[in-house]
């Protein structure tokens, strides 16, 4: 069985002395962190496709797949299994946040529309944002804007999710919580969702439910942080 996500030998920083490889494992959170110079805000483009390393410059795996060596509509089809929260929030200005939680699921889903409102209200509640569902992203705060992020993310009930710096701007409490959502619950085997996090930091208050950090040095060293537990 192929792992979620695998980093194969991917130079993503000019000073790097060494690419960047990682292997993320079944069932756990792993957060590469770094400055701006390290070339973390590279990776989850890698993962997707939607960055493609120099030719012989390395490669990034999604459950065995290069999705950038994909055609379109195949590439477009396989991400469906993948979640992803860009830094910042990526939402449509011009749709309410209840839109751009549909939008996944109305473009890319074979669901009727009464199925996709389901989904949508369900994952509404669950991310708390009923009482914000018709509010354009600029007349939504930060926090709510993030929710429904997540929540877009999250609409195909992805096995992975990739993260850009998804706690900036949020208390440690918020954090926290959207972590408990991303994860989907635990089973006997760990948490049912791999996740993937970037970043310069994360709260403290999550570290515990993180399996392993890594911090990304701008000469393109992988540090494992003290009291990762993988």
């Amino acid at each position: 069985m192929s792992l979620p996500l695998v980093f194969d030998a991917i130079p993503i920083a000019r000073q790097a002395s060494v690419p960047f490889s990682l292997e993320v494992p079944d069932r756990r959170t792993v957060a590469v962190l770094g400055d701006e110079d390290s070339g973390v805000g590279l990776l989850g483009g890698y993962a997707l496709g939607l960055e493609r390393p120099a030719p012989g410059g390395g490669r990034a795996l999604v459950f065995g797949t290069v999705i950038a060596q994909l055609p379109e509509p195949e590439r477009l089809a396989f991400r469906r299994r993948v979640g992803y929260l860009p830094a910042g929030d990526g939402l449509l200005q011009n749709l309410s946040l209840r839109d751009n939680v549909a939008l996944p699921l109305r473009f890319g889903s074979g669901a009727t529309p009464r199925d996709i409102e389901g989904r949508v209200t369900v994952m509404l509640t669950a991310l708390r944002l009923t009482g914000a569902a018709q509010l354009r992203p600029a007349q939504a705060n930060e926090e709510e804007r993030r929710r429904a992020a997540l929540a877009r993310a999250i609409a195909f009930d992805p096995a992975l999710l990739i993260l850009e710096q998804p706690f900036d701007g949020l208390t440690a409490r918020v954090a926290s919580e959207l972590l408990e959502i991303a994860r989907g619950g635990e089973s006997a085997e760990g948490a049912r969702r791999t996740i993937f996090m970037t970043g310069q930091e994360i709260p403290p208050i999550i570290l515990r439910r993180v399996d392993q950090v890594y911090r990304l040095t701008r000469a393109g060293m992988l540090e494992p942080e003290l009291g990762s537990r993988i």
